[in-house]
């Protein structure tokens, strides 16, 4: 059966991350943390058994950073592209939650209940919307690529939505699956079963900072 191999990373840390600041559309760049991030997940995937056939990557700078240091390690061509940026968050981008929900509890607790048709105010996307956006867009990459090993760099809020769309789970349903910073996801597209589940939250080389020294 003709099937396309994603990989999927959320970018490295970033100071908004740490500081639990929405990020949405902004464009934060990684931070030291971050940085050290990539480099180790850059010699992680030099050492793929399957090399890397194409990197594509949010075009916002943490996403992109995180590629660049994979693409620069494993010789893969990288495409950018705003498809796989995070949700947009509208008026909350920048702002912690704890903020928000001191001053507009009743928006607050719709986001907390993932109200799937709710937005943030500010032309922000509802989950529905974003939904739709990103398995769209990965769906087409996938099929693009028949075949192919492909590397995909994008946010939590995109990985979580596709778990979900790879294991039939709805957009209410509580999370128990990590979203940690470059960590290895794997999903299988093909085009009659679509996405399915392979691998998750895999941050063995996170853990090894020998890999550090390859790529200081």
């Amino acid at each position: 059966m003709e099937s396309t191999r994603l990989l999927l990373v959320r970018h490295g840390e970033t100071a908004w991350n740490a500081d639990g600041r929405l990020q949405g559309h902004l464009d934060i760049a990684l931070n030291d943390v971050g940085r050290a991030q990539a480099r180790r997940l850059a010699a992680a995937l030099a050492d793929e058994r399957e090399p890397i056939d194409i990197i594509y990557s949010s075009d916002l700078a943490r996403a992109l950073q995180t590629a660049q240091a994979v693409a620069d390690a494993t010789g893969a061509p990288l495409i950018a592209t705003s498809a796989l940026r995070e949700r947009d968050f509208g008026a909350f981008q920048g702002r912690s939650f704890a903020a928000i929900e001191a001053e507009l509890p009743r928006e607050a607790e719709r986001w907390r209940r993932r109200d799937p048709d709710w937005a943030p105010p500010g032309a922000g996307e509802s989950l529905l919307q974003f939904k739709e956006r990103i398995t769209h867009a990965v769906c087409a990459l996938a099929a693009q690529n028949i075949g192919k090993h492909v590397a995909m760099f994008t946010h939590g809020g995109v990985l979580d939505v596709l778990y979900r769309a790879a294991t039939g789970l709805g957009l209410q349903d509580a999370r128990t699956w990590r979203l940690d910073n470059a960590a290895i996801n794997r999903l299988l597209w093909t085009p009659d079963a679509g996405l399915t589940l392979v691998g998750w939250a895999d941050s063995f080389h996170l853990e090894d900072e020998a890999r550090d020294e390859r790529f200081t």
